[in-house]
């Protein structure tokens, strides 16, 4: 998942950006607000979290913009205003859920998968299985054959983004636009260097394969268990 935050308070966007990315999301991180609406034209995202009083352009003025332009990503406000009036201006000027500072991370978190789920219209898995191989997304854990694998952040994140397309081959550009943030050299073997790390800890030691290279195009994550 690729999230937009468009925050000015360099210590709260520090602390978001973090939190987020231990739970698996790409964050770019806009500083102001006519920053963050030229990366939310031009990038595509699952969602964004917007502050309301930044620099350059006001969070309210960015996401009409964005409304009016026809982006449809689920935005959540976040700002010290607390009034009931401040936060129906808000909705009402494109915004899908607002939440107030001071505010848990945990919170945030579950704001945001939940405006994601909404967006796509789908239910929210809690893990993902294929054949022996589950990932769990709330405990951020993996295990295959009752063996349970440490990964990295970015390894799980790649792993779930192929789980998430079994059988839909999937180019390295892709993979780069969901899995790294917005300042990736695009020249670079990042991709090719993760799936390495990834296939040697949940393929080294089983005898089924499921990521497979696709030469000149990508990679395809494929269940073993439907081929029989």
């Amino acid at each position: 998942m690729r999230l937009l935050l468009v925050e000015d308070d360099s210590k709260i966007g520090s602390f978001i950006t973090k939190g987020f990315r231990q739970a698996g999301f790409a964050v770019d991180h806009a500083l102001d607000g006519e920053q963050g609406l030229h990366m939310a034209l031009n990038v595509s995202y699952d969602v964004a979290i917007v502050d309301i009083m930044l620099p350059e352009l006001d969070g309210l003025v960015l996401i009409e913009e964005l409304r009016r332009q026809g982006i449809n990503t689920p935005v959540l406000i976040l700002s010290a205003k607390r009034s009931l009036d401040d936060r129906i201006k808000g909705i009402q000027k494109g915004g899908d859920d607002y939440l107030v500072k001071p505010f848990a991370f945990s919170e945030l978190l579950v704001r945001v998968q939940a405006l994601i789920r909404r967006s796509s219209g789908t239910v929210e898995p809690t893990s993902l299985t294929h054949d022996d191989l589950s990932l769990d997304l709330l405990k951020r854990e993996v295990i295959r054959s009752g063996q349970k694998i440490a990964l990295q952040p970015r390894e799980f994140a790649l792993l779930e983004y192929l789980m998430r397309n079994p059988e839909r081959v999937v180019s390295k550009t892709m993979i780069l636009e969901h899995i790294w943030d917005f300042h990736f050299d695009p020249q670079t073997n990042v991709v090719d260097v993760l799936i390495c790390r990834l296939r040697n800890k949940v393929e080294k030691n089983f005898s089924k394969k499921m990521i497979h290279t696709i030469r000149g195009i990508g990679y395809v994550f494929k269940d073993p268990s439907k081929d029989i």
